[in-house]
């Protein structure tokens, strides 16, 4: 027997006895099933995905559904699950699928790999465990894995490194049981060879695990080079009307948080009142700025300062504009929301000045 052959035998007998079973997504196996649940679990825990996953397929139960829906609706189903190009990616994938495919998934990684937000690995996946073609695949847990069982310095972002790994992944991916073994290695890295504290004593790799033979198992693999990252400060523009509803503005399609919606936004170094009347048209008074916070995105920190402002008479170009909406906390229409607006929405509705505005009405 091969040690590549004797690897996979060893990870299939371990899921056999210790593998999940019971994800949502792995009941009533799909390729559109598996293609929305590799997506949500793309540095995103199983925990925090399994609700976001039920409802987006209860809403949205196939790739035709996907297709036809609004970006505003999937965004909705999203908001919260955070790295948003995901969802407009899966957006547009799926209408590619329709529209190019006959509604039908590619049924190779090459041409999986073609749609909009799928990499090497997740066709990987899709391919492998719906379709049980023979696919390696390298997201983070098996990176971890094979990088500790094999000893492969360098971090695996780095190309020299990937290529070693996306060898060693596609000898030890057997030709049988392809589905089983690809979920066995992604169970494997989250549930035992985890990142911080590896349970090397029940792993079944453990006896031929180099790593774990010196003792290294914690310089495996190597973390991603650090770097300071560096500081945005901004001002969000939280506008309540007579009606308690607060004025959102909608993003650019591209960028951080497109195509959601959010507060406007004001330079710090702004005439806040002054700019605050200019880009909303609105006659504002009553400005109180909140305490500010931190929100940080993969490559820099956001620093928020919220300011409320009450709009004293509104405007037809607010009416008019596809890029402005009145949101009625009440009664909150599906709209795709970033967590730190989602979070100040929440804060604006329990306040006594939003209260008031709508008991003035």
């Amino acid at each position: 027997m091969t040690r590549e052959k004797q690897f996979s035998t060893v990870v299939l007998n371990w899921f056999d006895h210790h593998g999940r079973k019971n994800l949502p997504w792995q009941q009533n196996i799909t390729p559109y099933s598996i293609w929305v649940s590799e997506i949500m679990l793309q540095q995103t825990q199983v925990t925090t995905v399994i609700p976001y996953f039920e409802r987006f397929i209860k809403r949205m139960p196939n790739v035709q559904a996907l297709a036809s829906a609004k970006l505003d609706d999937v965004l909705h189903l999203w908001s919260g699950l955070g790295y948003y190009s995901r969802a407009r990616n899966l957006h547009n994938a799926a209408i590619t699928i329709v529209d190019k495919h006959e509604g039908k998934f590619p049924a190779s990684v090459a041409e999986l790999s073609e749609l909009p937000g799928i990499g090497r690995s997740t066709a990987g996946a899709i391919a492998a465990i719906s379709m049980g073609i023979k696919a390696p695949i390298l997201d983070g847990n098996v990176r971890r894995v094979l990088a500790r069982y094999h000893t492969i310095t360098g971090w695996p972002g780095q190309a020299s490194v990937q290529k070693k790994l996306w060898a060693i992944a596609e000898a030890a991916t057997p030709s049988e049981r392809t589905a089983d073994y690809t979920q066995a290695m992604m169970d494997l890295g989250a549930m035992v060879c985890t990142r911080g504290k590896p349970n090397c004593v029940i792993c079944p790799l453990t006896q031929d695990c180099l790593a774990r033979i010196a003792g290294v198992q914690s310089m495996f693999p190597s973390p991603k080079p650090k770097r300071q990252l560096p500081e945005k400060h901004i001002h969000m523009l939280m506008v309540v009307n007579c009606f308690g509803e607060v004025l959102l503005e909608k993003r650019p399609s591209t960028g951080i948080w497109g195509g959601l919606w959010s507060f406007p936004e004001l330079a710090p170094e702004a005439e806040l009142e002054a700019e605050a009347s200019i880009k909303t048209g609105l006659q504002l008074d009553s400005f109180e700025q909140w305490k500010s916070f931190r929100h940080t995105f993969s490559h820099y920190h956001l620093n928020i300062t919220p300011v409320k402002a009450i709009a004293t008479k509104a405007v037809d170009r607010i009416a008019r504009s596809k890029a402005w909406y009145w949101y009625n906390t009440e009664a909150p229409t599906r709209l795709g929301l970033a967590a730190p607006v989602k979070k100040l929405i929440t804060a604006l509705s329990k306040s006594s000045t939003l209260k008031h505005e709508k008991h003035r009405e």
